[in-house]
């Protein structure tokens, strides 16, 4: 079972790893071993997530699922598989966690008179600095 958070568990068995080759450096290890993991998770078929979880979790993962709702998540920084496999399981449990943790609703706030005021005083003294180059760079032209 991988602990995603509180109360939340996902089955090892939910997951499917596909090995292949890695690119990069690495020597003869990337030509001749498979060490590259891609993760895939079915969010639909995983009993550990309710439905309100699971819907959640594709909003918010929507541009690393498919339209069948497979999460994929790679993984091919370690020349062993074992590691590789080891770091996409952490990486979908981060995912997993972070679109299921309740963001605090946004209070509305207003900007203080006084800075929009400073803004607007800070605008005009820059126009007129603008004003002042343009008047003097147009005198220096031969007429």
């Amino acid at each position: 079972m991988i602990e995603i958070a509180q109360g939340i568990c996902i089955s090892e068995h939910d997951l499917v790893f596909r090995a292949s080759r890695s690119s990069g450096p690495g020597g003869q290890n990337v030509n001749k071993l498979s060490t590259r993991i891609t993760l895939l998770f079915d969010v639909a078929s995983c009993k550990g997530l309710s439905e309100a979880h699971k819907r959640r979790v594709l909003v918010k993962l929507a541009s690393r699922a498919d339209r069948n709702g497979v999460i994929r998540v790679v993984s091919q920084k370690f020349r062993s598989q074992r590691a590789n496999r080891q770091a996409a399981v952490v990486r979908l449990g981060e995912l997993l966690a972070a679109a299921l943790k309740n963001q605090p609703p946004r209070i509305k706030t207003s900007l203080p008179k006084r800075a929009h005021d400073r803004r607007l005083r800070a605008k005009k003294q820059r126009s007129i600095l603008k004003q002042q180059r343009a008047k003097s760079w147009a005198e220096d032209l031969p007429g």
